[in-house]
């Protein structure tokens, strides 16, 4: 394919390509299928390319690329097929990444797995580029050899997977030699490139993908645009860093503010990253002062999908680590469930880290908030009679990032506890996806081993990023307080309409605590003979709802996986179905509903009114 004829294209679809192609955060459910992702929508956009058409509402048609812009997303697709097709490779096996040592780490990774040979070459001359030798093979179990080789030299057989690492101006530069199995470009600022070369090493591409989707994000829409721009233009690829430090800095300031604490915050590139470099700073810190005592990571079934699968990934990869599962909402109590299992933890003389989201996805539960500090600053004995190890206390408060759990005084100030959010929701308005964390005074010591594999994982948010959050910080728990004011309306709303729905949802005592959450669960009423029965007349009723809000209200109403937006209202169903993960028997089969500060909201009683009528 000539790269002219390529790179003509490209500058009209560039000129022409829809605002949400560069600015949304989120993925419209109802155009995506998750099994075709990516190759959906390049098989699409191909077939754009072969005919020459590139207008805006063409390229608006496109299926959903990936599902958030932190796996994938159209430019970050775009890019990757155009640098495929230079090197006639299929798009699959080129793969950009916000982070410069994500796409090696995923690499050493599954060599860790297969207990295969890893052999990295570099040149001496990369600048801004190091390998963390000890940590890499201590803590994260990864084995390797480094190589320095010169430009254009030959290396030697290797019995294994070699890895080629190269700093270039241009990302698209790549050197495909047959003797290299995995050659990755990087550039400062920008992130970087993997191109998986040879088909013995296709079964690599899903598994550095699983890494980007869980571990990392992909190059962001405006990076990708920029390095799109630098291919097919040769203008330089430069990051405006004049505001950077300013940006940085109100950041940090706001996040202290609105939580309360003292401590430095960290802010990484999605809430997945954040919550990456935390289990990776905690298992660090325990390996160096605890020995060879197993780790806990105790996650509960049903909470965020990401969260669930990296916990499970980190423990599958490293010794020592393993998996207890919480249950912690509906039928089963938080501060029992907690109780238990740390009771158990404790006889085995174990490392106890709890994730938990507070309120509970999606039954929005809070829970007895000082049973549950009762519960983690109990004092516990081993088996053997010896001071159990205390539990940290990892707290996901996406859903209510205006509580002040962890400043002096509150309710988790006495626990050892560090708290995360990710940024797509409320702090950016769903402008971007950096997440953020912060420790009480007992958890601050944890915060440098967190940030050092921040550091290593190249996880730091972007410039644009810190540019979206010091803008939308100062304005997040106004945005907070004129949402839940809107799902509370909307709430009394449907109980007096249709008393028969369960719906899940704070009560006015809670929200009087500052539990304001702008997103409830709406289990509407069934018909039918046995529990099947009624289980599927409940999923057909509530994709009747969703549609018809959808159908009649499309500016506003959305069908798709989203939450702390600054406009509109998002459904999804089932409701833990976020990022596929959920095992289908942890799956929760209602409707999640969320809505933002800016909405029509009579608009919205009117439809459901007509939906209820329709029963």
């Amino acid at each position: 394919m000539e790269h002219e004829t390529i790179h003509a294209y490209l500058k009209d679809v560039i000129k022409n390509m829809p605002d949400d192609w560069l600015n949304l955060t989120t993925h419209r459910l109802d155009i995506y299928d998750e099994a075709q992702a990516k190759y959906q929508f390049l098989k699409e956009f191909k077939g754009l390319f072969d005919l020459g058409i590139s207008d805006t509402k063409s390229l608006s048609s496109l299926p959903t690329a990936f599902d958030y812009i932190r796996l994938g997303h159209p430019l970050s697709c775009v890019l990757e097929w155009m640098i495929a097709s230079s090197y006639n490779v299929p798009p699959s096996h080129v793969i950009s990444f916000n982070s410069k040592s994500m796409p090696l780490l995923s690499i050493l990774r599954r060599n860790a797995l297969l207990n295969k040979k890893t052999r990295i070459l570099y040149n001496e001359s990369n600048h801004g580029w190091s390998l963390p030798v000890e940590i890499l093979t201590q803590i994260y179990g990864y084995k390797f050899t480094l190589q320095s080789i010169q430009e254009n030299e030959t290396a030697s057989n290797f019995n294994g997977s070699t890895i080629v690492i190269s700093n270039k101006e241009n990302l698209s530069d790549i050197n495909v030699n047959d003797e290299y199995d995995f050659i990755i470009n990087f550039q400062e600022s920008f992130g970087s490139i993997i191109l998986v070369n040879g088909k013995e090493n296709d079964e690599y591409v899903s598994e550095i993908q699983h890494v980007r989707r869980r571990e990392t994000i992909a190059m962001t829409p405006t990076n990708s645009l920029a390095i799109i721009n630098n291919i097919i233009n040769g203008s330089p690829t430069k990051i405006n860093s004049s505001g950077i430090e300013k940006n940085k800095n109100k950041v940090l300031e706001e996040i202290q503010q609105i939580t309360k604490t003292s401590g430095n915050p960290l802010v990484a590139s999605s809430g997945l990253s954040i919550q990456y470099a935390i289990l990776m700073g905690l298992i660090h810190e325990a390996k160096e002062t605890l020995n060879t005592k197993k780790i806990q990571i105790i996650v509960p079934t049903n909470c965020y999908g990401g969260t669930n699968d990296q916990a499970r990934r980190i423990a599958n990869a490293i010794d020592g680590v393993e998996i207890t599962d919480l249950h912690v909402d509906g039928e089963n109590d938080m501060v029992r469930s907690i109780d238990q299992v740390l009771h158990q933890v404790a006889q085995d003389d174990a490392v106890p880290y709890i994730i938990a989201e507070i309120p509970t996805n999606p039954r929005v539960e809070v829970p007895d908030l000082l049973e549950l500090k009762k519960v983690l600053g109990k004092k516990r004995l081993t088996r053997s009679g010896a001071k159990a190890i205390e539990p940290v206390f990892i707290l996901d408060q996406t859903f209510c990032p205006n509580i002040h759990f962890l400043g002096q005084g509150e309710i988790l100030s006495e626990i050892k506890a560090i708290s995360y959010v990710s940024g797509s929701k409320f702090p950016s308005g769903g402008k971007c996806t950096a997440g953020y964390c912060v420790a009480n005074e007992k958890a601050e010591g944890s915060m440098e081993k967190i940030a050092l594999h921040l550091s290593i994982q190249d996880n730091e948010a972007t410039t644009f990023q810190y540019e979206i959050l010091a803008k939308q910080l100062p304005s997040m728990n106004e945005r907070i307080k004129k949402a839940y004011l809107n799902t509370r309306t909307f709430v009394n709303f449907i109980e007096k309409t249709l008393p028969e729905a369960r719906i899940n949802f704070v009560s006015e005592e809670l929200a009087n605590q500052g539990f304001t959450p702008s997103v409830f669960s709406l289990d509407l009423p069934s018909q039918g003979n046995t529990d099947e029965e009624r289980e599927l007349y409940k999923r057909d009723l509530n994709l009747k709802l969703i549609n018809l809000m959808i159908e009649n209200i499309p500016e506003e109403s959305k069908h798709c996986v989203s939450y702390g937006q600054l406009k509109g209202c998002y459904w999804t169903v089932p409701a833990t179905s976020t990022q596929g993960t959920t095992k289908e028997g942890d799956k929760d089969y209602i409707a999640r509903v969320a809505l933002s500060p800016k909405i029509d909201l009579e608009r919205h009683k009117e439809v459901f009114l007509d939906f209820v009528k329709g029963l």
